[in-house]
């Protein structure tokens, strides 16, 4: 039989089922190979913004060649415009700019030195996955234009102008790719708030709102600081480098990071640079200044900071490019005289981001003596609180492997998130999960509708310990967290995590809701970096279940359900879900597989960690209570409902 079957599947194989894809028609194929996930905007890793980045990046790369002091952009719910007035596209190669894979400019590096946007790729992928597209290039009284729909051309021509040189790029993204999106603006603004401190002299103009920085990433510091720091922020700057640092009262390092004007939320190797840079230098510092010698983990405890580097023809893990996977400044494939292909790299990232913070970190504080006393106080302190925490923990640990109490409390995946995938298997990191939940029953139904390759549970006991109320000590003494920490493999660094996602999934009630605000603050509180660079999330799972004899919809807000009933119309059965437990393991399934519905845990420019956790979990009980209620959808409105 399986003989049979192979000769079939063979003799199935014929000229007819190979397939050329012209134009773009690939990217349409494949979306998440050039922009990643698709989404509909409420994550700011979502396509559109990826979109909306590669066209505006386009116009970045003209002024960092020198051309336009001004970007115009106009971003509504649904479409976008962008004109800059730099060079403009070739007039003749406005389309095969626009349309023709691995076409463009920046190959050429005299044209385009230290460029981010996607060589040949990026305007492509905008217009494939655009319902309509339209560019317009002006040079020198003359234009060249063209319209697009999903990718294929529908007009094109030329025309006199009296428009300034450069290029205009209007498009609106498709729906059936990105179903029901929007523009969140605040992601949309914080993009372009991070251009204008990086591109000083450039002025992005968002929806008639200019925005302009002087003093580039010390602006972005200082705007963005909700703490007063222990000294003013030192600012380093030098060729293709730029770096500002100070220290604050909360736990954690926030170094926000960036390549050509990139931001990498997840950082790289240019941020790890700076991390073991910044350590080295102040450890050797103070080993000779006081004969203090501090471990690197307490020198960048509470560190805020930045760092901006260019570099030539960077390399990202990822298409959307949110961190540096290259190892030097520049590579360069050259031929050598016997005629062998060969490649020449220039200094390392490592080594420069490490000469740099030396030689200019060392004179800021030899010039600046009042920062030497207040910043070993700060290492100090953090040394102190550290080996105290890390003894009350080594012991709670000790004794829950004692009791054999981790393996009952994990569920593990086969993949993690930090550790070298097998060949064919790199994407499976990027799914990665811990779903964090409370309860035998709702541990049980997850863990038997997951996927165990990406997906891994980790079952709470009760409610946690409320982090901002308690000690450190009292926090470090926690079996639960402690756990918690060793399966997310937090003991010693951020970068050792184990998923990609961590995934709060409690029920849909009040105690859920409260245990929720109990995890997310533990979060917040201690490692506010996972939250900032969007690891942490809250799943959302249906309320309802609206189903006739033909068709089962579920639903996950009294609107949905509304909606659901009027579709379905007759014979309509309402099952109304009131904890994870009760819904089928195969039920579940549906719920964290590819279209599993993810909230992320988010934290504004402008929101302060303190306040937020003292305004939900400190002593306003009240206000805790109201919000509760609130945002619960909510328990009394829903039991209140005739279903």
């Amino acid at each position: 039989m399986a003989e049979e079957e192979n000769k079939k599947m063979a003799a199935a194989y014929s000229d007819d089922k190979i397939v050329t894809l012209e134009g773009v028609e690939h990217i349409r194929r494949r979306p998440g190979m050039y922009i990643g996930r698709l989404g509909n905007g409420d994550n700011q890793g979502d396509g559109i913004y990826v979109l909306l980045k590669e066209i505006v990046d386009n116009s970045i790369d003209e002024f960092s060649m020198g051309y336009g002091k001004m970007v115009q952009i106009q971003v509504d719910d649904k479409s976008v415009s962008v004109r800059d007035f730099g060079r403009g596209i070739p007039l003749n190669s406005v389309v095969k700019a626009m349309s023709v894979l691995n076409t463009g400019g920046k190959y050429d590096d005299a044209v385009f030195k230290k460029s981010v946007g996607l060589n040949g790729v990026g305007a492509k992928a905008v217009n494939a996955l655009s319902s309509y597209f339209y560019v317009e290039s002006f040079r020198d009284g003359q234009s060249s234009y063209a319209e697009f729909e999903r990718g294929k051309l529908i007009s094109e021509g030329k025309r006199e102008t009296k428009e300034k040189n450069g290029t205009l790029i209007k498009f609106t993204p498709d729906e059936l790719m990105f179903v029901e999106y929007h523009f969140n603006m605040e992601y949309v603004e914080t993009l372009i708030k991070n251009y204008s401190y990086l591109k000083k002299g450039l002025t992005l103009n968002l929806n008639g709102t200019p925005y302009k920085s002087e003093n580039g990433l010390l602006d972005l510091v200082n705007n963005a600081l909700s703490e007063t720091p222990r000294y003013e922020p030192i600012h380093l700057i030098g060729e293709d480098i730029e770096i500002v640092m100070t220290h604050g009262e909360n736990h954690g390092e926030n170094i926000v990071s960036f390549v050509n004007g990139q931001n990498t939320r997840d950082g790289g190797t240019h941020l790890a640079a700076l991390r073991e840079a910044v350590a080295k230098t102040l450890k050797d510092f103070y080993k000779t200044a006081s004969k203090k010698d501090f471990a690197p983990e307490d020198i960048r405890e509470g560190i805020i900071g930045a760092i901006s580097i260019q570099i030539q023809e960077p390399n990202f893990e990822g298409q959307t490019k949110t961190k540096l996977g290259s190892n030097y400044l520049w590579e360069k494939e050259v031929t050598r005289e016997d005629g062998s292909r060969d490649v020449d790299k220039g200094p390392t990232i490592r080594s420069f981001v490490n000469e740099f913070v030396k030689i200019n970190l060392e004179n800021y504080l030899h010039i600046h003596k009042e920062v030497i006393p207040v910043l070993q106080e700060k290492i100090q302190a953090s040394e102190s609180e550290r080996k105290e925490i890390a003894g009350i923990q080594k012991k709670t640990r000790e004794r829950n492997k004692k009791t054999s109490v981790y393996n009952k409390k994990l569920r593990d995946c086969r993949f993690h998130f930090n550790e070298k995938m097998p060949k064919g298997k790199e994407e499976e990191a990027e799914k990665t999960s811990i779903f964090i939940t409370e309860g035998d029953s709702a541990s049980g139904t997850i863990t038997k509708a997951r996927n165990s390759d990406t997906q891994a549970v980790f079952s709470l006991r009760g409610k946690p310990i409320n982090c901002f109320k308690e000690s450190h000590k009292k926090v470090a003494e926690n079996e639960e967290l402690n756990l918690l920490i060793s399966a997310l493999g937090l003991e010693n660094d951020l970068d050792d995590l184990r998923y990609n996602n961590i995934v709060v999934a409690t029920d849909a009630d009040d105690d859920g809701m409260h245990i929720r605000m109990l995890v997310v603050t533990f979060f917040l509180k201690y490692y506010p970096d996972l939250v900032r660079r969007g690891h942490v999330h809250i799943l959302q799972t249906p309320l309802f279940r609206v189903k006739n004899k033909k068709e089962i919809r579920y639903c996950y807000s009294i609107e949905e359900k509304e909606k659901a009933i009027k579709a379905l119309k007759t014979g309509v059965e309402i099952t109304r879900f009131k904890g994870l437990g009760e819904i089928s393991h195969v039920e579940f399934s549906d719920f964290i597989g590819e279209g599993m519905r993810l909230d992320e845990v988010k934290l504004s420019d402008k929101e302060n960690i303190m306040n937020l956790m003292e305004f939900y979990m400190g002593d306003n009980t009240i206000d805790r209570q109201n919000f509760i209620k609130a945002n619960l959808k909510s328990e009394e409105e829903l039991d209140g409902i005739d279903l």
